[in-house]
């Protein structure tokens, strides 16, 4: 098991969960999951997984490490998917947040009356998120196929900024709202890349272009949702 996509497989299997059912557990699509498992578990699903599981986040992520908290959870395995599971952002219904969504009007952000995206407080908290940070907008192409579907649901952290590398962002860039993920490279050069590397290439900005650009980061994407556009067969 050299990635975290393969030691979530083995965690499902050790708990007889098939993909799509954990993938209806999580209020995500059996694509998103086979994406875990090929690519690695995203890290803002870490901590949620690493929790489920019983296991330590750095296990997770690395394999280094103990697998569980402590001796007595060695034999724990997760809780199983209930017969009915409800949506992951009704489950702390009592600690719900109010996502305000915005869009973009002649280039600025702005509210949408009476829209918003509930989220648990307390995922948010883990993720060091303020809650007056929070924003939602939707995903405005498909240069993420598959990762992040267009017009999938964003949330995205105005108060993180800082570029880590691999990372994905929500930027605006001549007034257009854009979805990338973030590299830094040499002279302070901004490395644009997307999911789907056939049909887009790799972008890149050194800091005088992206002043007579108008390319700036406006925060980090820590969630993202979609429902299909339609039923199958």
């Amino acid at each position: 098991m050299n990635t975290s996509g393969d030691r979530l497989k083995a965690l499902l299997h050790e708990c007889g969960l098939t993909s799509s059912d954990f993938a209806a557990q999580r209020g995500v699509t059996p694509q998103h999951v086979n994406n875990w498992f090929n690519r690695g578990v995203p890290l803002a699903r870490l901590d949620e997984l690493a929790d489920l599981f019983c296991v330590h986040r750095r296990w997770l992520r690395t394999g280094e490490g103990p697998k569980h908290p402590n001796p007595i959870q060695r034999n724990c395995p997760p809780r199983p998917a209930p017969a009915n599971p409800p949506s992951p952002l009704w489950a702390h219904r009592a600690r719900e947040l109010k996502v305000p969504f915005y869009e973009l009007r002649n280039g600025l952000l702005a509210p949408v009356a009476n829209k918003h995206l509930r989220l648990p407080e307390k995922a948010l908290r883990r993720l060091g998120v303020h809650a007056d940070n929070a924003i939602c907008m939707a995903m405005p192409d498909s240069n993420m196929v598959p990762l992040i579907a267009q017009q999938a649901t964003l949330a995205i952290d105005l108060g993180m900024k800082r570029v880590v590398e691999g990372e994905t962002y929500a930027l605006l860039h001549n007034g257009v709202l854009r979805v990338n993920n973030l590299s830094i490279g040499p002279q302070n050069t901004l490395y644009l890349h997307s999911h789907d590397r056939y049909n887009y290439a790799v972008e890149r900005y050194t800091p005088s272009q992206r002043h007579a650009q108008g390319l700036e980061i406006i925060g980090w994407i820590f969630h993202w949702s979609h429902f299909r556009q339609q039923r199958p067969g």
